[in-house]
């Protein structure tokens, strides 16, 4: 007999709002399984290959629970397409580091509205996220009727159908080779500090002290960073890589002024722009191309480190 399961899509399920329903209480908890999201999505079993990675809330994920659904992807994604359901409070992060480390035909799905909603939208969300699979050949997110590029799409709204969007930006090569296994993200560390008025000047510098291995920050406008300056200097004389991003919505970081904050005097030292990424997105990627870089120095490959 002919194993067809490799023509399947892989259905993995991690939690989130798609999965939730109230308790006694009220509140939201993931509860519901790979089946009942099956069910109540009126998809067959039979047509897809499914089983339940994590159920919990993406808000909790950490790195070594990322590792372990991006290994599960993998092996999934040597036999065909992928779809994962996912929460959508950290899936832009989830996205990324499936596009650096994993790409090919990956779909994450989720839900705004819990599964025992009066009008859930998680179920027709996974009907078009299973289509989707079958023509994608990238890292995408599927939600509320959109198929957006993982690579930089983020969540725009906290309720609405249309939850994420994707701007128009390049998508660079990846740090490492796609088709092996995913280089793990547990063990290291990237700290996001904010510029705000008033920010406490040695956050740069402490979280250096305290064993970060890159900090993003996220700056003022197109890409200043204030009082932060002289930390940033601290962090670039020990190795330590520094990525700007804007705390804007729109318009990316445009490192152009002058002053010891400011964006062009930051780049001249050598920090880097995350360009239109977010703080959270562009710390993915950072300790994406870290954990490739550690991952080469294991095996005595990718000499030098993350490319400034």
């Amino acid at each position: 007999m002919t194993d067809t399961s490799a023509d399947f899509p892989t259905v993995l399920a991690t939690g989130g709002t798609i999965s939730c329903t109230a308790d006694a209480r009220g509140d939201l908890v993931p509860t519901l399984n790979i089946d009942a999201l099956l069910e109540d999505a009126g998809l067959d079993r039979s047509s897809v290959t499914a089983r339940d990675i994590l159920r919990l809330d993406s808000s909790t994920m950490s790195l070594r629970d990322l590792d372990a659904l991006l290994a599960e992807i993998h092996e999934a994604g040597r036999r065909g397409p992928v779809v994962v359901t996912h929460g959508t409070d950290s899936m832009e992060e989830t996205a990324m580091a499936v596009d650096r480390l994993i790409g090919g035909p990956v779909v994450l799905t989720g839900a705004q509205r819990p599964a025992d909603d009066d009008a859930p939208d998680g179920p027709g969300n996974l009907r078009d996220a299973v289509a989707a699979a079958a023509h994608v050949d990238a890292p995408c997110v599927v939600f509320g009727g959109r198929t957006l590029p993982a690579y930089g799409v983020r969540k725009i709204h906290t309720s609405a159908d249309a939850a994420f969007d994707t701007p128009p930006l390049p998508r660079p090569a990846v740090p490492g080779t796609h088709g092996t296994h995913p280089a793990p993200l547990d063990g290291l560390r990237v700290d996001i500090v904010a510029a705000c008025q008033g920010s406490e000047p040695t956050l740069v510098e402490s979280a250096v002290r305290t064993g970060a291995d890159g900090i993003v920050v996220a700056a003022f406008g197109s890409g200043n960073v204030g009082v932060h300056a002289e930390g940033i200097s601290v962090a670039l004389a020990e190795g330590i890589p520094v990525v700007v991003a804007s705390r804007v919505a729109a318009g990316g970081v445009q490192l152009v002024y002058g002053g010891a904050g400011g964006g062009r005097s930051l780049a001249r030292a050598g920090v880097r722009s995350a360009g239109q990424l977010t703080a959270a997105q562009a710390r993915m990627e950072l300790l994406c191309e870290l954990a490739v870089h550690r991952a080469g120095q294991a095996t005595g490959g990718c000499p030098g480190g993350p490319q400034g």
